[in-house]
């Protein structure tokens, strides 16, 4: 398969809420250095380097932030950054994204990525990803990457990991036996001790017509849907003028609940790169170097007698932290987070309640 049929497409939507105050709708995580020192979907692009030609990486963001993926993204060209007028889920995101791949080539081979996973090994992360899109290109199958688990974790997905297939350029290829929904802390631990197990980390790799194929079986209604967008794209019709008038009656489900759980021929491929999703504030302990008493801190920040404590302060704002622990506290120029480490989880309840007041408006 040569470069110029593979595709990479890269989600960047969502609201980030569970990192407000310093992701907003507008700037939600993906578009924040919230972990290194460029923004998270800017980290994404770099890593694609190499991989497949700029031009065909493609970014899926909403209409509100698609000026400032413009920004953080200047090697991608501004034709290949589409904003969705309103979200419809996964499912839909990925229909457009497969129109718009067999457009430029009905034979194309396209990766669905997130756009805000932290992942540091460059270098086999495309190895894994050559392995997959090579996998998908030579079969009818739609192909995942799995992470190994390193804990019982009950916030991610799992794929319950088959037999061994073959190979693809060095890499393991194994079937699917099913995918699971986040399990509870017990079922993790058994998932985890079996070693047959995977978490779910949203890559999946597949033929445009693949997916087409797919859409057209399970979810005819949205693939009808999608067969009018693409007719009018190809007729000339703007994108973003097009998407403004057929999207929003678009079927709103995921990708997984319409497509993937109920697909027979479904191939994995086992990542041998780190990778974390980085889903709330405590995860960011795993990137910082911690204090002797425990403490996370950027910005500036003063701390006596705290412990364990993650403290994140704009510039040109001042922290003190006095006696103290396990608390989460975030600055930023118009709202300020206190939280318990303990409810990071509720972060989003909190934002969605502000939401709800006049003065909250302009916060999100």
């Amino acid at each position: 398969m040569s470069l110029a049929s593979r595709y990479v497409v890269i989600m960047a939507g969502g609201k980030g809420e569970r990192f407000w105050p310093q992701s907003r709708i507008r700037r939600p995580k993906h578009l924040l250095p919230i972990v290194g020192n460029k923004p998270m979907l800017t980290q994404t692009t770099d890593r694609l380097e190499g991989l497949v030609p700029v031009e065909n990486v493609l970014i899926i963001t909403n209409i509100e932030q698609r000026e400032a993926v413009i920004e953080v993204c200047p090697k991608i060209p501004v034709e290949n950054i589409i904003g969705e007028p309103v979200g419809r889920d996964t499912a839909a995101a990925v229909g457009l994204a497969a129109t718009l791949v067999s457009i430029r080539d009905p034979k194309g081979v396209f990766a669905i990525i997130p756009a805000d996973h932290v992942i540091h090994d460059f270098a086999s992360f495309q190895s894994v990803l050559d392995a997959a899109l090579d996998t998908a290109s030579n079969s009818n199958a739609i192909v995942t990457v799995g992470i190994k688990p390193i804990s019982p974790a009950t916030g991610y997905g799992y794929i319950h990991r088959g037999n061994l297939e073959g190979e693809s350029r060095g890499q393991s290829v194994y079937s699917v036996q099913k995918f699971v929904e986040k399990p509870d802390l017990e079922t993790a631990k058994t998932y985890l001790e079996s070693g047959e197990y995977l978490w779910n980390g949203g890559m999946f790799i597949w033929k445009s017509s693949v997916v087409e194929a797919s859409l057209e079986a399970y979810v005819p209604q949205l693939k009808a849907a999608l067969d009018e967008i693409k007719k009018r794209l190809q007729s000339g019709e703007d994108m973003q003028e097009c998407l403004a008038s057929q999207y929003p009656s678009l079927e709103k489900v995921s990708i997984d609940y319409a497509v993937i759980e109920k697909a027979e021929n479904v191939k994995t491929l086992e990542a041998t790169f780190d990778w974390d999703d980085v889903g709330e504030w405590p995860a960011i302990e795993r990137h910082f170097p911690k204090d002797e008493s425990g403490n996370v801190a950027r910005g500036v920040v003063e701390i006596m007698d705290a412990q364990n404590n993650i403290v994140f302060a704009e510039e040109d704002h001042t922290i003190a932290v006095l006696g103290v622990q396990d608390l989460i506290i975030v600055n930023s120029p118009d709202a300020t987070l206190i939280s318990h480490k303990d409810r990071a989880q509720d972060i989003k309840k909190i934002v969605q309640k502000i939401a709800g007041t006049d003065a909250g408006k302009n916060l999100m």
